[in-house]
This record gives structure tokens, sequence and C-alpha cells, in this order.
């Protein structure tokens, strides 16, 4: 192993990474603006329109909540799109009180006179942006028969982005430099107490810095808002699209508010049972199942990198790709490789680097020659495998490799994330439990139970509650049809959980897209399809299978415009789903 004793400065990289990878909270997720947004001037407000009766659950709660005005304007930064900021009740108990701003932004349906309505996408999370996320993919993310029919309407939800964020620290700065020094992944007794120490700084600080914010920040919230935007949008039922995530979302909203149902699309489901925890004593790590998935996923980018040969996967140069990933693994675990930096030099690679940065990658299959590069080239500088002669002289560099797979080096805020899940989440564990558990889940799940285990860390240390949360029950009373898509191979949302989640429902019509990574979104033509006809004229057939179109490891020239379109939604990295 090629190992270095001169100290480095750390990569911009290495400290986005320990960030992501240390908070670990859910799926590598969206990360989401940090710095706490100013208030604007709350917006004008007139007497909410006739609603339909209400269940009990909701009745006090969202009926007398005043409906904003929404004053559109051109976005500064996207061409196309309008941007608006409501005001929302800060907690609906007291509808008429303080108010917490909303970001929203729309994409006008480009046939006007053929619009049926708004679609309110959410992308995931939690802590994902809504705004940046439909800038990055908005034109090209549906059917063009939803983008004529509907205007694509995303928000940054309360405590994200825009949107009054929760934060945990002064600045981003000092958010960052202290994440800089806590261990990626854990592994020794004394890395496991810096990280236990740390998420109980972490949780001290969410709760001192956002306390308010925190508090009223449930999924519960989200839905109430969510209403209410749909109310100022002037549609009298919803249609919505919600990623991951955003399952839990669309599950919350339609069990507050069943009659104002026009058509749901949930996409890589949670089972909202497993995500509430209500009566659990699992953990929300093992209660997601997501070590298990990403586990799952490997092997089968272990497997077809196999079929594929060194011609499209260049880790498979070095041998069987399973047996060499796994040596490289290992040997990162036991301290970082020295890896050629492209400029006559090296940098230091990690264990928790490579799974932050497997993890991500096996969203998309669009990325997975990238990740093949990238375990070729540290195995390479570790002398693992078969080391073909021109393995050293050729390929892109680490810090290019890393710019193709989508991490970025701009720091998200952990506050964004730990909001809705803190709010809404059982965690049965004391922080202190946590690293007999997580080694317990690594010896069950090598490597990615390592990564995901400290998912609920960053909660357990939580004091604050919000009083309004939604924890079930979650048997819906829906009567419009909804939609539920499951993808065979998903590392963050199993496919197990989607006949749990479409059970729920009374008329659910279950879609299962035959491929690889998270979310259909970009992925497969007839599941657009299929969920455009859904969108529109409210048909769909139940069991519908569709196949993605383009295989993994498929040469570049097959490789369709919209085959990288969950990598624009993401740096994924370590937050949210």
């Amino acid at each position: 192993m090629n190992r270095s004793t001169t100290p480095r400065r750390p990569r911009p990289f290495t400290t986005a990474v320990a960030a992501l990878s240390a908070g670990a909270l859910l799926a590598a997720g969206i990360p989401a603006t940090a710095g706490a947004a100013e208030r604007a001037a709350p917006a004008t407000m007139t007497p909410p329109a006739a609603s339909p009766p209400s269940s009990p659950v909701t009745s006090v709660l969202q009926v007398d909540a005043p409906v904003p005005d929404i004053d559109w304007q051109p976005c500064d930064d996207a061409e196309g799109y309008d941007c608006a900021e409501i005001q929302v009740p800060s907690d609906y108990d007291r509808p008429h009180g303080r108010t917490t701003t909303i970001a929203v932004t729309r994409l006008p349906a480009t046939d006007p006179e053929s619009r049926i309505g708004s679609a309110l996408v959410n992308f995931g999370g939690p802590g994902g942006p809504g705004l940046d996320n439909l800038h990055a993919v908005g034109e090209v993310m549906v059917d063009p028969e939803v983008r004529a029919r509907f205007d694509l309407v995303s928000f940054d939800p309360r405590g994200v982005g825009q949107s009054d964020p929760v934060t945990c620290f002064r600045d981003a700065e000092r958010e960052a430099e202290y994440f800089a020094g806590l261990p990626t992944a854990p592994i020794t007794r004394a890395e496991e107490r810096r990280a236990v120490a740390g998420f109980a700084r972490i949780a001290a600080g969410c709760q001192v810095i956002s306390g308010d914010r925190l508090s009223t920040a449930s999924t519960a919230n989200v839905a109430r808002d969510m209403d209410v935007l749909r109310q100022a949008l002037g549609d009298d039922q919803l249609t919505y699209i919600g990623y991951s995530y955003g399952t839990i979302l669309g599950a919350t909203y339609s069990a507050l508010f069943p009659d104002r149902v026009r058509a749901l699309v949930l996409d890589g489901t949670i089972d909202p049972v497993a995500w509430s925890g209500t009566g659990s004593e699992d953990p929300i790590a093992t209660r997601l199942g997501q070590a298990e998935a990403a586990t799952e996923t490997f092997a089968e980018f272990n497997r077809l990198c196999a079929e594929a040969g060194p011609g499209a996967c260049p880790l498979a140069a070095l041998g069987d790709p399973a047996a060499v990933t796994e040596e490289v693994l290992t040997t990162l675990r036991e301290g970082p490789v020295e890896v050629p930096d492209g400029e006559g030099g090296t940098v230091p690679f990690t264990y928790g680097e490579m799974l932050a940065v497997s993890f991500q990658a096996m969203y998309g299959t669009a990325a997975w020659p990238q990740l093949s590069q990238l375990f070729a080239q540290v195995a390479v500088a570790a002398g693992i495998g078969e080391q073909p002669p021109s393995a050293r002289s050729h390929g892109p560099s680490l810090d290019d490799l890393l710019r193709e797979l989508g991490v970025v080096e701009d720091y998200p805020s952990l506050g964004n994330a730990l909001a809705a899940q803190c709010m809404d989440a059982a965690e049965p564990l004391r922080l202190w439990q946590y690293p007999a558990y997580v080694d317990d889940l690594d010896a069950e799940f090598p490597h990615f139970g390592r990564f995901r285990g400290w998912t609920g860390a960053g909660c357990a240390p939580m004091i604050l509650r919000d009083e309004d949360a939604y924890t079930g029950p979650w048997g819906q009373t829906t009567q419009a049809p909804v939609m539920v898509i499951g993808t065979r191979y998903d590392p963050a949302t199993p496919y197990h959980f989607t006949e749990p989640y479409a059970d729920h429902y009374d008329d659910a019509r279950v879609m299962t897209v035959e491929g690889w990574g998270h979310t259909t979104l970009g992925v497969s033509t007839c599941a657009d399809a299929a969920i455009a006809r859904y969108l529109v004229d409210i048909e769909a057939d139940d069991g519908v299978t569709c196949e993605q179109d383009v295989a993994p490891f498929a040469p570049v020239e097959q490789r369709s415009d919209r085959a990288d379109l969950r990598a624009q939604v993401v740096p994924p990295g370590g937050w949210g789903l």
C-alpha cells in the first residue's frame, strides 16, 4: 500500500463526503442550500376558498389557514421558470399567528389552452430543495404530454433551502469545518466515540439555533403547506409526483386530505409504517433496509461489470470485479490509499469516501462506468488485481472521476435533512448504543451496513418534537386511484417496500421497472408513457412492467440525453432519499 507521511490540506471533496457520510441520515439524497434565508414581507392573504368536508384529523389544523396570493416573477437564474415566495402558518394550531416562508417555482405548461392544472413535485430528501432540482430537470423529466397539460410546480419544503432553513451552526463555513474533523465511516472505538460526541454536538446546535423551525418541520406540516399551495394555485384537487421521501409526503397528504387528491405518482416508495416506526424496536436504519438494498445493488454492479468486460467496464481488466472491489474496500478499511492526482502528485483516498461515492453512483447506472474506473484506479494504486501494463498510464485523474460521478464541493446543510426525519421518525436507540448496533449491521451487510447504520444518530439526542407530526394510521381512504412505482434494484428505497406501500390504498396501480438505480427518473420511456397516461387521463393498469431503456455499461453512443437525469437531481451524497 502506498502511504505518505507528508501532511496535506484536506481536499474539498474529502470535507464534503465526510459531511455527507458522517451524517448518513437516509439515502443519498439532495443537498439543500445552506445558510439562513431572510424572511420576505408577508404575502397578501385572502380568505380561503370553500373546501370539501375535511376528515376529523385535519379539520382543526387546516380549514382556517389563510390562502396567499402568489406573485409570480421570472426567476433570476432559471430562464423560462417563475419564482415566488408565500407565507404559511408556522404552526397550524395557530393559523393566523406567526408565518414561515415557502419558496416556490413553476415551469408553465407548453399548451396553456389544454392545461389541466398544476402538478406538484417533490424530488426526495428529506432536505431536498425543490427549486434547484426542478430548474435542473423540469423541461425533460416527464413525457411531453405532461409538459403540455400541466404547470410543473415545486417548492423548498419548510426548513429547507430558501424556505427558512433549519441550520445547526452559525454559518456554513463553521459547519463544514466541524464535519471535516469527524470520521467518515467510524471503524475504531476511538472513531466511534468521536462520532457519538459529534452527533450530540450537532443535535444540540440544531435545537439551540433553529429550535422554532425544527419543532414545526414534520412532514405533516409540509403536507399542510402543500395543501395551502394547492389552493393558492387554484386547483380543486392535488396532482402530485413524489420521488423517494416524496412518497412519505404523498402518503401523509392523502392521509390528512383524502378527498383532495386527484392523482398521486409515488415513485421509489418507503413504507410509511417503517418510516414512522411507531411501536417498533428497530432503529430507522434497519427499518429502511438500505444496507441490504445497497449490498444487493452493488452485487449487481459487480455482476454486470464482469459481463460487460474490460472494454466497457475498466474494473474487469483487473480480474473478477466482485473480488477486486472487496479487496479494495478491505484495504481502504485498513487505511487511506495514495492515488495519483493527475498532476504528478498523490492524494489520500479513504474507506468512507469510497463507500459514499459508491452509494451515490448506484442511484443511476449512467455513472457505473466511472465508478468502475475509480475502483480500478484505487486498486492499481494499492497493487490489487492483475495489473495490466496500461493500467497506470491511462484514464482520467481522481478529481476528474469524482466530478464525473457528480460529487460537488458545495457543503449541504445538515439541518435541512434532519428537520423532517427527526420530527417524524421514532428512534429507539440511545446515542451511546450506536457503535455496537453499527458493528452488528456491518457484520450482516459488510461495508454498506457501516455506511448506513448511523442513519438515525443525528436524531437520537433530539429533545424537541413537533406535536403536529403524523405517524399513522396509514390506511388510506383516498377515492382516486394512485400510481405506485418500484425499481427492482434500488439501493435507497428497497423494491420490497412497493407492495406494502400500495396495500395502504384501496386502489393502487403498481408498476415495476426492471432496472437498476433510485426511482424511474430518466430511466424508462415505457414508464414515462404510463405515468403520462395516468396523470392526464387518470388511467393506469395494475401489475405493469417496464424495462430500463439503456443497460448498465452500454456504449456511449447508445445512451440517451436523459440517461443521467437522476444525476442532475443529486448530488445524492449521504442525506435523504
